[in-house]
Order: C-alpha cells, then sequence, then structure tokens
C-alpha cells in the first residue's frame, strides 16, 4: 500500500497548495492543472492545452509556452504517465469507481471499446482544435472542470465527482482513464523514454498472474512471464503491480533501458 499512500498523499497536497493559493493566498501554487504559477514566479502550463490552443489558432505567449516545455520536460523524464496516478485528482474517483465496482462483483461492461480509442480521440481533439478554431477537448474536459470545482471549493465538483464515479462502477471498467482519455494517451507518447520504469524480471515471475488483477492498464504486463524487459509506456507508474508482486519480479528501476514488447 506504500505507493498508493503515497500517491494520495501527493495528490491531495497539490489540491491543497492550490485551495490554499486560490482561496487564502499562500504564494506557492495558484491557479490550475492548466495554467498556474508556482511561488509566483514560476508559470506552469498544460502541455496538450496549450497545442490545442496553439492549433486553435490562439497566439501563444512565450511565457506559457516556456511552462508548457518544463513540465514535458519532467513528466517524460520522470516515469510514464507519472500525472495521470500521481497528479490528476480523476485518478482518486475512476479509483473509487473501480473499488464501487470490485465491492459490487459487476463484471460486465455495458460499454466495451479499445483502450486504443484514446489515441484516436488524441488525434480527433487536435483536428478538431484546428478546423473549429476552438481548445476541441480543454474545452469539454472533465479533468479541469473537477479541478477547478475542487480549487475554487465550487459545489460544481461534487456533482463532476459523482457522474465520473458512476461511469467507472457500472458502465466499463476503467472505462475513462484507461480507454477514453486523451490526456492520458498524450502522456503515454511523452514519457516512452521515461527515467524511471516498472522493470519485469522473468527469471523471478512465478506466473501467479497478482499484477494483472490489480493492474488498471493490465495490457502494459504482455510481457510478464515471458521474458524480462521494461514496462510500456502506457503504464501509469502506480506500483500497484509492484506492491501485488511477492516474487520480487517487478520493481521500479532506473536507467534500465531495454527493448519494448
Amino acid at each position: 500500500m506504500k505507493f498508493t499512500i503515497a500517491r494520495r498523499v501527493v495528490q491531495l497536497t497539490i489540491l491543497g497548495l492550490f485551495i490554499a493559493g486560490n482561496i487564502y493566498g499562500v504564494n506557492i501554487l495558484k491557479g490550475n492543472l492548466s495554467s498556474s504559477e508556482f511561488f509566483g514566479v514560476i508559470g506552469l502550463s498544460d502541455p496538450y492545452a496549450l497545442l490545442q490552443l496553439f492549433l486553435a489558432g490562439f497566439s501563444i505567449g512565450s511565457a506559457s509556452v516556456i511552462g508548457a516545455l518544463i513540465m514535458v520536460v519532467f513528466y517524460a523524464l520522470i516515469a510514464p504517465r507519472a500525472f495521470c496516478s500521481w497528479v490528476c485528482p480523476v485518478n482518486i474517483l475512476t479509483d473509487l469507481g473501480a473499488y464501487i465496482r470490485t465491492k459490487l462483483k459487476i463484471g460486465k461492461n455495458i460499454i466495451n471499446i479499445s483502450s486504443n480509442s484514446r489515441y484516436y480521440l488524441f488525434v480527433l481533439s487536435l483536428i478538431f482544435s484546428f478546423i473549429f478554431s476552438i481548445a476541441a477537448f480543454e474545452s469539454i474536459s472533465y479533468i479541469g472542470a473537477f479541478t477547478r470545482g475542487v480549487v475554487y471549493l465550487s459545489g460544481s465538483a461534487i456533482s463532476i465527482a459523482i457522474i465520473i464515479i458512476c461511469i467507472e462502477a457500472f458502465l466499463g471498467k476503467r472505462l475513462i482513464c484507461g480507454h477514453l482519455c486523451p490526456l492520458g494517451a498524450f502522456w503515454a507518447l511523452v514519457s516512452r523514454f521515461s527515467l524511471i520504469r516498472i522493470y519485469h524480471n522473468s527469471k523471478n515471475c512465478t506466473h501467479c498472474n497478482k499484477c494483472k488483477v490489480v493492474c488498471p492498464e493490465m495490457q502494459v504486463l504482455d510481457i510478464v512471464g515471458k521474458q524480462s524487459g521494461n514496462i510500456r509506456s502506457e503504464c501509469i507508474s502506480c506500483g500497484r503491480c509492484v506492491e501485488a508482486c511477492d516474487d520480487d519480479a517487478l520493481n521500479f528501476s532506473i536507467l534500465k533501458f531495454r527493448r519494448e514488447q
């Protein structure tokens, strides 16, 4: 549970700092996940949102570009999709929905779509941004809407949270983060060469499949039990598989770059 607890601490701390900055004037983090200021000096921007704005034809300031580059470099280097499991507050809701689904023993998906759908939606969001001159995903982003609701203490956050939890619990397993989120697709593409990766040692694997039971992106564990190597960049670096593995076959590793399968 150590990685799960650490992730929750990081996620809630970031939200707490935004609330402290936006509501009470504490000058550490102000704004939201789309655009923020760190200590009132360093501007940070969501690179995916900025890309949409650029394609929509909006003028992009140099400060926003620098802020987006900082975020790209940070998340590209640290670990695959670290934003998704360590920062994004929607992850807390989808995990709760998955927990409810498990407790209610709901096995059947009402909606069945490929995990590749998020990549199609990612491409479509860029095309629509260019054609219709709007930031296509950003204008309807549940991530942005929920985050803004939380950090500005708006009641809308409760309604959005209930909808997301219900979708995850009753419509499909890991439907939002695992199949629909174009932001997750963006970070998966960006973080293909991250420094911290989960590494599988096939010599230690006993084929118990405990890792696959708990993994929210089970397709990334396709090499488990077959060969050693780094887990694919669609992994959200949540550490659940590491916690579940009793055979020391899965561990976070630094600079162990080997061919991905």
